[in-house]
């Protein structure tokens, strides 16, 4: 039986596996009550029915499919005006393996829906939210491809630098209404993400592969340590403050009345 006083509920999407079931079950321990969104419904039932039991909170389902319009309404309606949620763990997405110029586009199509349009919509009825009542925090999950576009498929590493700019800027938007925004940005994380996608995750070095319980683990610890950006593997953080040091370097000089004189 969970001994934690109730931190609120906490809705995570893709919750039936991977990323987002350990997310549950992490959160459960701290004694979130969970509201669990995917369109696996049998899996959802049975980690809920798990989770209640285990940790003595309250565990509720929802089937969803989050690039079906009526759907996300429906899961986004229930973020906006239910007061008891006080975090949104946006972590439903999908990859695609290939070059742009051989994808398919349906399925870029519906990759940017659940990647981009949904956490948009999830985003903005959690801020509305948790602003109105003072208090609250949104996770939304992104990649290192954000950061290093060039090492994948090209519209997956897109989603996922909007993920981590969207983050960015929603942070300075509610940052002094009492909310609190990370995003994290994984390396490698072994799921089932791989084989959806039709990618072999036996072709890369295990040293770059990452076990979810340890990714998660270590996102909720910079979640604990007020992190606006999580990189679960980069060892120094002094790494991440030389870049953000850097690209604020060039802010002076992004915008002036004269183009620079190498363009002359």
């Amino acid at each position: 039986m969970n001994t934690h006083l109730k931190q609120g509920t906490a809705l995570i999407t893709g919750a039936s596996s991977g990323i987002g079931a350990t997310y549950a079950e992490r959160l459960a321990q701290r004694g979130y009550d969970l509201l669990l969104v995917a369109r696996d419904l049998a899996r959802l039932q049975a980690l809920s029915a798990r989770l209640s039991e285990q940790y003595g909170v309250q565990a509720e389902v929802m089937q969803a499919d989050l690039t079906d319009k009526a759907d996300l309404q429906a899961v986004t309606q229930r973020l906006r005006s239910d007061k008891a949620i006080s975090l949104l763990v946006n972590n439903a997405g999908m990859a695609m393996n290939g070059q742009l110029v051989e994808a398919d586009l349906d399925t870029v199509d519906r990759m940017i829906l659940l990647n981009v349009v949904s956490l948009t919509h999830l985003s903005s009825a959690a801020a509305a939210n948790f602003a109105a009542a003072g208090r609250g925090a949104i996770i939304n999950i992104a990649s290192v491809v954000a950061l290093a576009p060039e090492l994948f498929n090209a519209v997956y590493s897109a989603t996922k630098a909007y993920v981590l700019s969207l983050s960015q800027t929603l942070n300075g938007e509610v940052k002094d209404k009492g909310l609190q925004v990370q995003a994290v940005l994984p390396g490698i994380t072994r799921t089932e993400i791989w084989e959806r996608s039709g990618m072999d995750d036996s072709a890369l070095p295990p040293s770059m592969i990452m076990e979810v319980g340890e990714m998660v683990d270590a996102a909720l610890a910079g979640f604990d340590q007020g992190e606006l950006v999580t990189i679960p593997s980069l060892p120094d953080a002094a790494d991440w403050q030389a870049f953000t040091a850097a690209r604020g370097k060039l802010g002076p000089n992004l915008s002036h009345s004269s183009a620079a004189a190498r363009y002359k």
